[in-house]
């Protein structure tokens, strides 16, 4: 039996673990800032020599600095996404595109590249604005098909399934238009490996605009995602309107992933580890943990952009690929030590 103010005192102590990861991951988010900021496809430059250098200068302003403080925002949304994902579905498992927004969005840009012929990561920008629309036009109706075929949010488990059959039935229609349309499969190979190198000023301030939107939502309704964690009784049993709530985390999840797809592409994991890499941190209520996920995300999302571009420059390596290795490989490392702990207590 635990002793009196024992558990007080463990809630003082992730309470300032939780304090320590803002602060380490605000501090580590700028120094990656710098680096991001000095790293392009010679390799690594001093910033004293961009500053003497009016072209490098412009550089700097045009490209270096939207592409890091867009690979912030965009795995600040999709930290976001992942935790609100994963309180609702009540799996640590769960990932930002289970509602099937990931193969919507896919099937969007093809559907956009076939009937324009145009490249996903086009310099002209109002090219770039209607793949970016059309993109987020998929994810939204993939959502919405979603909910259609689970009949609502009441069920959650039954939401899932929808959200898996949407996604392979969406994605197999992708597929199909590539083989139709196989002049196009080039230009969805950038989409669907992920890229940050077409994110400017435009795109970060539409991906923070959302993400402050969403993170507002999501730390409003995190009383329901804490009353979800510990099951739908005890959940009821708090009066909870659980219906209307869940409708609101549906569009915040909808809202955040379909906006990260469609300006960055399809980038794993990202969503997925945040959360996780929290929680292994300090043990917090919902309303810490969706602002902890994003900073956790915007990390590392900026950390993975920084080495796509530095590990092999002049080549760049595309930034989703690296996140699905890192990322895969920590989660397989996650379930070892996972087996390992289960089986040393013979459970």
């Amino acid at each position: 039996m635990p002793e009196p103010g024992a558990e007080v005192t463990d809630i003082g102590r992730q309470q300032r673990r939780a304090s320590r990861l803002v602060w380490g991951l605000l501090a580590f988010g700028l120094v990656l800032l710098l680096l991001g900021a000095s790293v392009g496809s010679t390799g690594v430059e001093s910033v004293l020599n961009v500053l003497h250098d009016p072209l490098a200068l412009q550089n700097e302003w045009d490209i270096r600095l939207p592409r890091t403080l867009g690979a912030w925002a965009a795995g600040a949304v999709l930290g976001l996404a992942g935790a609100v994902a994963q309180g609702l579905f009540r799996n640590p498992l769960a990932d930002p595109f289970l509602l099937g927004s990931a193969s919507g969005a896919s099937l969007g840009v093809v559907l956009a590249l076939v009937l324009a012929g145009v490249s996903p990561f086009a310099a002209d920008w109002l090219v770039r604005l209607g793949l970016t629309g059309a993109a987020f036009v998929g994810a939204v109706f993939a959502v919405l098909l979603t909910l259609v075929l689970a009949r609502g949010v009441q069920h959650t488990l039954r939401l899932l399934l929808a959200g898996v059959i949407v996604g392979v039935v969406l994605g197999a229609l992708t597929s199909l238009l590539m083989l139709m349309a196989p002049e196009v499969m080039q230009s969805m190979q950038a989409f669907m490996l992920g890229s940050t190198g077409s994110v400017g000023w435009t795109s970060w301030v539409m991906m923070v605009l959302i993400w402050l939107l969403c993170s507002g939502v999501g730390w409003v309704l995190s009383p329901v995602l804490d009353g979800l964690s510990l099951g739908e009784a005890t959940a009821a049993r708090l009066g909870l309107p659980r219906a209307r709530m869940r409708v609101a985390l549906v569009v915040v999840l909808a809202l955040a992933t379909g906006t990260a797809v469609a300006q960055t592409g399809l980038i794993a994991f990202v969503g997925l580890a945040a959360p996780h890499l929290v929680r292994s941190v300090c043990k917090t209520t919902h309303q810490r943990l969706i602002i902890l996920s994003s900073l956790m995300g915007g990390v590392l999302l900026m950390g993975a952009d920084v080495l796509a571009r530095g590990l092999m420059a002049p080549q760049e390596l595309p930034v989703g690929v690296l996140t699905a290795v890192l990322g895969g490989g920590y989660l397989l490392w996650l379930m070892h030590r996972s087996t390992r702990s289960t089986a040393g207590t013979g459970l």
